[in-house]
């Protein structure tokens, strides 16, 4: 069945604005089913988590939906998945609950191709306890890893290796398993940030190699939260700060107060509008999950294609999304211009790709870009050649001018 973008767009209202949404990296636009979800659970009846009123069965029923949609999605136990407000609080909680067992001497290992909400978390856990922080790199002309630095970065020392799943700044998809098999063999974890790659990828725990995954559903159709998956057995090793009467089960020990149900329910009806994408015909939702992102990726790859040709061949235009392995996302710089003119022109256009660092603080000093920001153009599923057009030609009447 080939890929009818017309009829997914269908599904978002934002979509009749006729704005070219390139912002996806930072928070894509939602489907009508998802904010009917969140609509529903609000107006209930809901009540906190019991099992007497009908209002208790349905706050109970939303967390239970929402566990089992997102063991799906990230390949874990439903007992393994934790809700939190980001990507970056549930980081934050682990890392402090991780450094726990840290000591100096022990070693932490992170990127310099990360977010820092995947970085600074673990810098600062680490200083904490006095354990030391070593650095993963990338080189900034290809956009891939530096394999010695991992070589050298891992070692018998290390407790943790915090890694992206891939770079929202450039598009990278580190070699995971390569950096997870090194890891393992000193007894490390491998914490992976998949806020941007499990918007364009299948999840895939063993083959990627991780430990911990962390996502973010509004990345990917969904309200803002944050979503965590681990194997249940490794998150009873660790003890977040809780209050003193709050359940010690895991996941909800690291659950910090009443969850929102209706967030919960969005985030369930976000995986099942991504299940329903392209299905094919396999009897399990994490199948559908598989076969829809397979399809996405093909859609969003011809659309990359089209904007990377568009994009070398217009003079003052740098591309700094060059990895072989990457996602949808290019970021560019204007030597002699700034990208925030440009972002502020395309709107005007009806093209919003926005300009900045992205919380990229790393990789963004790395590339040592001349510029408060580069202009990211980051396709999503609903993106069409019609937008990609446009935003080529926007771009080029704003070099022009």
């Amino acid at each position: 069945m080939p890929y009818d973008v017309a009829a997914l767009r269908d599904h978002f209202p934002a979509l009749a604005t006729g704005v070219a949404h390139f912002d996806g990296p930072g928070g894509t636009q939602t489907p009508k089913v998802v904010a009917e979800a969140v609509a529903a659970t609000l107006m209930g009846p809901l009540s906190n988590r019991g099992t007497v009123s009908a209002s208790e069965h349905n706050a109970d029923g939303a967390v239970a939906d929402f566990r089992a949609a997102f063991a799906d999605f990230l390949g874990f136990p439903a007992n393994g998945i934790v809700y939190g407000r980001s990507a970056t609080q549930l980081t934050y909680d682990m890392a402090r609950a991780i450094a726990k067992t840290w000591a100096p001497g022990d070693e932490v290992v992170v990127s310099r191709l990360d977010h820092d909400g995947n970085v600074r978390p673990w810098v600062q856990a680490a200083e904490a306890v006095g354990a030391t922080i070593r650095w993963i790199d990338f080189d900034p002309a290809t956009g891939e890893v530096d394999l010695d630095s991992v070589a050298t970065a891992i070692t018998r020392a290390t407790r943790l290796v915090a890694i992206t799943g891939a770079s929202n700044l450039i598009g990278t998809i580190p070699p995971h398993r390569h950096i997870a098999e090194l890891a393992h063999a000193v007894g490390a974890l491998v914490y992976i940030d998949a806020v941007h790659y499990a918007a364009h990828e299948f999840v895939d725990p063993a083959a990627l190699g991780a430990d911990v995954i962390v996502c973010s559903p509004y990345k990917f159709l969904g309200p803002h939260c944050g979503v965590l998956g681990a194997d249940p057995e490794l998150l009873a090793q660790f003890w977040p700060d809780k209050l003193l009467p709050s359940t010690t089960v895991v996941p909800e020990r690291y659950e910090l107060g009443t969850l929102p149900y209706e967030t919960l329910a969005g985030a369930t009806a976000a995986v099942d509008f991504i299940a329903a994408i392209a299905p094919g015909n396999p009897t399990s939702r994490r199948e559908q999950l598989r076969n829809s992102f397979a399809a996405i990726d093909e859609h969003e790859l011809t659309l990359r294609q089209r904007l990377e040709t568009g994009l070398t061949a217009m003079p003052g235009v740098v591309v700094h999304s060059r990895a072989a392995h990457r996602t949808p996302t290019l970021l560019v710089s204007l030597p002699g211009r700034k990208t925030r003119d440009a972002y502020e022109f395309l709107a005007t256009r009806n093209v919003l790709a926005p300009s900045g660092q992205f919380y990229a603080y790393e990789p963004y000093r790395r590339l040592g870009i001349d510029d408060d920001g580069g202009l990211r153009l980051g396709l999503a599923p609903y993106s069409t050649t019609d937008e990609v057009d446009r935003a080529l030609a926007a771009l080029a009447d704003f070099l022009a001018g």
